[in-house]
């Protein structure tokens, strides 16, 4: 880091030396042992993602759009057949109306649940937001379980694991999904890797054929070679306002896979009869490629960073989840720190790195979805997009922060530097650890 770099953290952002002497210590050792991994990753992604545009043959008349029932929406039509390239699958439903990731999955089950049928999930206890969507939360209207859906989750093994042999005695005869998160969302686990889905998927597949295998896929594209589809799931859902949608995405998600499954779901996204042949796409088509086009260099800077936040925070004492050593599946970064109070002083130096909404201090709050209070952290672009700087948590013990996204390096640097400066000088962290 040069001397005008220097000046411009200490005088304009008022971050301290010892921080910053700090931050890049951790910096120089992960560029020499880590970053590589991450770039052979993105490197591939993204001649995959050129591949199936070549593929599908893309043009510039499909960046124009059509309107009202969005008949002949060709750039409709062109997005989801990248898609279906890119995961490998019969078919996709790619729409800018679908408003976040629980969305799609709701989407993905509600299109193929009937009431008697069985949902089991095998990875624990799913997200916040999904559990008010099963109704074992909450006290919503038309969850699942009010519509006859039975459901059951088992637990991760002690080391996080699936546990291969319960998840196979909880299948009956009513069982119809079995669905897999591989995101750790607001836990403690470490992100499914897609070696640990692809033996799960076989074992269950080799138990019993004519399950459907589902994966919520958020937060986990193209971190890895292969994704789920590959390895056998037959329907897998995400938010474009995360990885694929590459920070150019305005709004809007995903489902991919079987065609007679993407069938069901596009009945339920729109009716019976119109399924995937009507919805506008309201001129998105060039923001939702572009951003897929850029997603595999987008998700590289944001793993850099997930690993920068990792080392900064272990070598001071907090235990964090992913470890450093640990392979990922995900782009979000586990900061255990036993405290509402530095919870809020993380996420709310987070928030002063960003280039959006800077000078606003973020507080917990009741959100929608959710049981507990929950903080964000999220001066983004676009609102909401955990694909760009943000951070949050549930206040709740043993009181985690989960940080994730960053468009550019550099930023994810910025934001690990804030954030640690805000606790340094709340006399939240022992400063001697700062000495290296």
């Amino acid at each position: 880091m040069n001397q005008y770099t220097i000046n411009i953290l200490c005088k304009q952002f008022d971050i301290s030396n010892e921080v910053i002497n700090y931050v890049e210590s951790k910096e120089k050792i992960l560029r020499e042992k880590y970053f590589s991994k991450i770039e052979a990753a993105k490197e591939y992604n993204q001649y995959k993602i050129i591949h199936a545009m070549q593929k599908a043959r893309l043009n510039a008349t499909h960046f124009n759009w059509t309107t009202g029932y969005g008949y002949d929406d060709v750039g409709r039509e062109k997005v989801e057949e990248i898609y279906s390239y890119v995961f490998g699958t019969e078919d996709a439903l790619v729409r800018p109306t679908i408003v976040s990731g629980t969305h799609a999955i709701t989407l993905t089950l509600s299109g193929i649940l009937r009431p008697g049928d069985e949902l089991i999930a095998i990875s624990g206890s799913p997200y916040d937001t999904l559990q008010k969507v099963i109704g074992v939360k909450g006290n919503e209207k038309g969850t699942f379980i009010e519509y006859g859906i039975k459901y059951k989750e088992v637990p991760l093994t002690a080391d996080g694991k699936i546990d291969i042999e319960k998840s196979l005695a909880s299948i009956t005869d009513s069982t119809k999904i079995v669905m897999i998160q591989r995101s750790t969302g607001y836990s403690d686990r470490k992100a499914l890797t897609i070696d640990e889905i692809s033996e799960a998927i076989e074992k269950v597949k080799a138990f019993n054929n004519n399950l459907i295998i589902m994966v919520d896929n958020c937060y986990g594209e193209f971190i890895e070679i292969d994704e789920p589809t590959n390895v056998g799931a037959d329907i897998m859902a995400g938010s474009l306002i995360k990885n694929p949608g590459g920070g150019m995405s305005l709004s809007g998600g995903y489902v991919v896979g079987r065609k007679d499954l993407i069938e069901l779901v596009a009945n339920r996204s729109t009716a019976p009869g119109i399924g995937k042949e009507c919805g506008l796409t309201f001129g998105t088509t060039r923001n939702t490629l572009q951003g897929l086009f850029l997603a595999p260099m987008i998700v590289g800077e944001a793993l850099k960073g997930a690993l920068l936040n990792a080392l900064v925070y272990k070598d001071l004492g907090f235990r964090v989840v992913p470890d450093t050593d640990d392979k990922r599946s995900d782009i979000i970064q586990g900061i255990e720190f036993k405290s509402r109070e530095k919870v809020i002083k993380f996420c709310q130096g987070i928030q002063s790195a960003s280039p959006v909404d800077s000078y606003v201090s973020p507080e917990p709050w009741d959100m929608p979805g959710y049981e507990d209070e929950v903080i964000m952290a999220a001066g983004a672009f676009v609102q909401g997009s955990s694909i760009e700087l943000s951070a949050d948590g549930p206040m709740r013990e043993p009181f985690f922060a989960y940080y994730q996204g960053g468009l550019t390096y550099s930023h994810c640097k910025l934001g690990a530097m804030m954030s640690l400066n805000n606790l340094y000088k709340n006399n939240m962290i022992e400063k001697e650890k700062l000495t290296f």
